[in-house]
């Protein structure tokens, strides 16, 4: 049980701070954003707080921002319609009523003759059918549809995400991923300074109790100075050394309490691939600091964006095998794993899982952010947006594919998982 409110909590966080990069930036630049939702399917929780919806969603399966203009508007007024209209005290309409106008006695019925609702937000109509005098009617900026009871903002041009600059554009679709990346950064900056941070210097952290250094005589705090007469400087010369000799005996001079001391030690062997190296059962020096903990943060994040890149290249080289992806059977199983060390290696497996999220999405690939971001460097180059047609065609049939690897991933991470 533990397993799965750490997966839900994990995945529900991963997806929530990326949703929320898209929503902020968007509304920074002025679109109206309809729904904020975590999961899709049937609604199984919603509130509503100034323009937006907030949705959580029976399938958790990731979320998204409903951002006006994205998708066809799916209410329109057309000539011919009668429809009720309502309203606000400048005169202007602020509720047009689609439908059941019996329950909206207040409301003026006309038949539209005209209606632009999106550039001159102006609707033309009669009141009867006797009527003879064309009646021309200026909407809000702020009006809304109100269909089966439930009003619908209506979202004029300049609300609509295709009416926003380029960056702007690019920026409320980059914000998604580079919020995992921040949501990283954070993890590694609170694991920093709750647990303290390795780093790079010839001191000896904390001592194993099963590891040959504890039996040697060498104790925390020691200060590696040389070893087998080789000077070293940092703690990656140290372990290089240890690593390069299995069951040799080496000689380690350390200063501790301002005397300089020389003890031996012997590492234990353990295969490792292909290779033996040499443990001696030894940490590495850990740090706490608010400043070094905000550096280390930022050097973790960087360095685990290098091994995930490094992981997808394989892709192009052909190094790749199916194993090497996992879907939501796989990543709860590792999460389980993870799991029973503890609190500090949760957390860091979310900072690592947020830092793959934000890459993937940024991949050249159709219905994820990286292609969208491909088709506004194109609309830079050529001058002007490709067809909003062809573009959804593109995402359309990349959506499918990659729902397709999903299923033939999850199927794979089932039979690892039972097998």
């Amino acid at each position: 049980m533990n397993t799965v409110i750490a997966f839900i909590v994990i995945f529900g966080a991963l997806v929530f701070f990326h949703e929320l990069g898209h929503l902020i930036f968007a509304k920074r630049a002025g679109i109206l954003c309809r729904e904020f939702a975590i999961g899709f399917g049937p609604k199984i929780f919603s509130f509503k707080r100034d323009e937006t919806v907030y949705t959580i969603r029976l399938l958790p399966l990731g979320g998204f921002v409903r951002m006006a203009g994205e998708d066809p508007e799916m209410i329109d007024v057309k000539p011919g319609q009668v429809i009720g209209l309502m309203f606000n005290d400048e005169g202007k309409v602020n509720k047009v009523i689609i439908n059941n106008k019996e329950q909206h006695p207040e409301a003026k019925v006309i038949e539209v003759e005209y209606a632009d609702l999106e550039h001159s937000l102006i609707i033309k109509g009669y009141e009867t059918e006797e009527d003879e005098r064309l009646q021309t009617f200026e909407v809000a900026n702020e009006s809304y549809f109100v269909i089966d009871g439930e009003e619908v903002q209506i979202a004029p041009y300049d609300r609509q995400f295709a009416s926003k600059t380029l960056g702007q554009r690019a920026m409320a679709i980059f914000a998604g991923p580079l919020m995992n990346f921040i949501l990283a950064f954070v993890i590694f900056v609170i694991l920093g300074i709750s647990q303290g941070y390795a780093v790079d210097k010839p001191i000896l952290g904390e001592l194993t109790n099963d590891g040959v250094a504890l039996d040697a005589g060498l104790k925390q705090g020691d200060e590696v100075q040389a070893i087998d007469g080789i000077s070293v400087s940092t703690w990656e010369d140290v372990v290089k050394i240890i690593r390069e000799n299995p069951e040799q005996s080496i000689t380690f001079t350390i200063k501790r309490d301002g005397e300089v001391v020389d003890i031996n030690v012997t590492p234990d062997s353990r295969k490792v691939g292909d290779e033996t190296i040499g443990l001696i059962g030894v940490y590495a020096p850990v740090e706490k600091s608010v400043i070094g903990s905000v550096t280390n943060g930022f050097t973790e994040t960087v360095t685990w964006m290098k091994e995930i890149v490094t992981g997808l290249g394989k892709l192009v080289t052909g190094q790749f095998s199916l194993d090497m992806l996992s879907g939501p059977v796989g990543i709860y199983a590792a999460t389980d794993q993870v799991a029973q060390s503890g609190i500090y290696y949760l957390m860091k497996w979310a900072a690592v899982l947020s830092i793959n999220l934000g890459i993937v999405n940024l991949l050249p690939i159709p219905a994820l952010d990286g292609g969208r971001l491909v088709f506004f460097a194109v609309e830079a180059v050529r001058g002007k947006p490709i067809d909003r047609q062809k573009e959804g065609v593109v995402h359309f049939i990349g959506f499918a594919l990659l729902m397709l690897l999903m299923l033939v991933v999850t199927w794979n991470d089932i039979q690892s998982f039972f097998l």
